[in-house]
C-alpha cells in the first residue's frame, strides 16, 4: 500500500547518536526551509502506551527467554504500526522512528541465534510494512559512548557490539536502494548533513514515482509503416 506520508527509521548500535539525529532531522523538516512538514517522532519499543509497558518488561525487568523476548518485540511492533505509524503515514505526515525491524533481526535473530523466524514474525505482525528509508548510523563500538545507566538489553549487547554492527551493515547491503549507511564517528553536524542528503534524495525519488503513476502509462506513438509496405 502506498501512503502519502514518508517514513524514516534510524538504526545502529546504542550510543551512535540516533536520538540526536532524529531530533536534528525533525527540526529541519518542521522548519520553513524543510517544508514546514508535520513530523511524528517515535521509537520501538515504547512508541505507544502499550509499548511503554512492554519496554519496561523487556528492558528493565528480569531475564526474559529469547523467544519470549522476540514475541514481545513483535507484539509491540504490531500495535505500534497499526495505531501510530500507519495512521500518521495515511495522513501525509513524516514519521521518524528510532529502531524497527532491523534491530530485531540483528539482535534476536543474529546475536541471540533465533534465525530467520524473527524477521518473518515481524513482517507478519506489521503486514509487511517497510520504511521508505532506513538510516544506519555506523561506527566502531565504543563503550565510552554508552549511558552509565544501562538497561538489561544494553548490558547484554555490549559484548556483541561488533557482531551487531556487521549485522546492520549486512542488512543495508541487501537493499541499498532503501538504506543509507552514514559514518556516525564525526561531529553531529556533519552526520546530519549526510542524513539530510539521503532523506531528500529518497523523498525526491518517491515524489517522481508518484508523479509518474498519477500520469498513467505513456501512450505509444502510432507505428508508421515504411513507404511501399503492403
Amino acid at each position: 500500500m502506498v501512503f502519502p506520508g514518508f517514513w524514516v527509521v534510524f538504526e545502529g548500535a546504542d550510543g551512535v547518536g540516533k536520538t540526536t539525529q532524529v531530533d536534528l532531522l525533525a527540526a529541519y523538516l518542521r522548519s520553513a526551509a524543510g517544508g514546514a512538514r508535520e513530523v511524528i517522532v517515535t521509537r520501538e519499543p515504547g512508541g505507544t502506551p502499550l509499548g511503554v509497558e512492554l519496554r519496561q518488561a523487556i528492558m528493565h525487568g528480569d531475564h526474559v527467554a529469547p523467544r519470549a523476548e522476540a514475541l514481545l518485540y513483535a507484539a509491540d511492533r504490531a500495535h505500534h504500526i497499526a495505531t501510530k505509524v500507519r495512521p500518521a503515514l495515511a495522513q501525509g505526515a513524516v514519521v521518524l522512528q528510532d529502531r524497527y525491524l532491523d534491530s530485531s533481526v540483528v539482535y534476536q535473530g543474529g546475536a541471540r541465534g533465533l534465525g530467520d523466524e524473527v524477521e518473518r514474525i515481524s513482517m507478519w505482525a506489521t503486514e509487511d510494512l517497510l520504511p521508505d528509508l532506513t538510516v544506519v548510523l555506523d561506527m566502531e563500538p565504543d563503550p565510552a559512548r554508552m549511558s552509565r545507566d544501562l538497561d538489561r538489553v544494553e548490558r547484554e549487547t555490549i559484548a556483541k557490539a561488533a557482531q551487531m554492527r556487521e549485522g546492520f551493515l549486512a542488512r543495508a547491503a541487501l537493499a541499498p536502494e532503501r538504506y543509507a549507511v552514514v559514518d556516525a564517528a564525526r561531529p553531529r553536524e556533519a552526520v546530519h548533513v549526510d542524513v539530510l542528503d539521503a532523506v531528500l534524495r529518497i523523498v525526491a525519488a518517491k515524489a517522481a514515482r508518484e508523479a509518474d503513476a498519477a500520469a498513467g502509462p505513456a501512450h505509444e506513438a502510432p507505428r508508421i509503416e515504411p513507404w511501399g509496405t503492403p
